[in-house]
């Protein structure tokens, strides 16, 4: 069972990003502030749960949150200031629109920045740990699906509607056939040969 709160008694958000590892699209991040003796005993770390369960759950965790919001960062922006840098920084986004000021922040992971003067502590597998970034990993993670099942209808040839622009087989013979998107990560090891696919421009 998730704990709910890392900090007691401050209004804490929970963080996590999606996306990191595709090779196409946006990272997506969740912010969520869930009451403090908030249980939910379905709530989970999305990657252990079913597309069908993230959505009911995403419903549920919208109703009963003090606050939520997403942030995203595009594929240019990642090409330009890296991965890690973009998933902080799409957290960091997810903050600013956050309804009500948290006191803490805990974030999935064990890489974060400084975001305005609120503490914050990264948690390891803190998705699978703490309720508010399970509740964050759920959001991300649906809305990142519904932006690449969009992106999907638009270039169907790269199976993105499957992969969700993760480096699958299909994904990378697509683009060894038809080159690249405009949503493509350009900075990105993109065919799985070793190198980076500077050709593309």
């Amino acid at each position: 069972m998730l704990s709910s709160h890392y900090n007691i008694g401050l209004t804490e958000a929970g963080c996590d990003e999606a996306g990191r590892g595709c090779l196409a699209g946006s990272v997506y991040a969740a912010a969520v502030i869930l009451p403090e003796n908030y249980h939910n005993d379905r709530l989970n770390d999305s990657k252990q749960l079913s597309a069908k369960a993230r959505y009911a759950l995403r419903k549920e965790i919208e109703r009963d949150a003090m606050a939520w919001a997403v942030g995203i960062v595009t594929p240019a922006e990642i090409d330009k200031i890296n991965i890690l840098n973009a998933s902080i920084l799409a957290m960091h986004r997810a903050l600013d629109q956050l309804t009500l000021r948290p006191e803490a922040i805990i974030v999935d992971g064990n890489r974060f920045k400084a975001y305005h003067d609120i503490p914050h502590t990264t948690i390891i597998k803190g998705d699978g740990k703490y309720l508010s970034i399970a509740a964050a990993s759920i959001l991300a993670k649906t809305y990142r699906d519904d932006y690449m099942l969009k992106l999907a209808k638009e270039y169907p040839i790269y199976d993105w509607q499957h992969n969700m622009g993760y480096p699958t087989k299909a994904h990378r013979a697509a683009i060894a056939q038809y080159g690249i998107t405009p949503y493509h990560r350009k900075s990105y090891n993109l065919l799985g040969d070793g190198q980076l696919s500077l050709n593309f421009k």
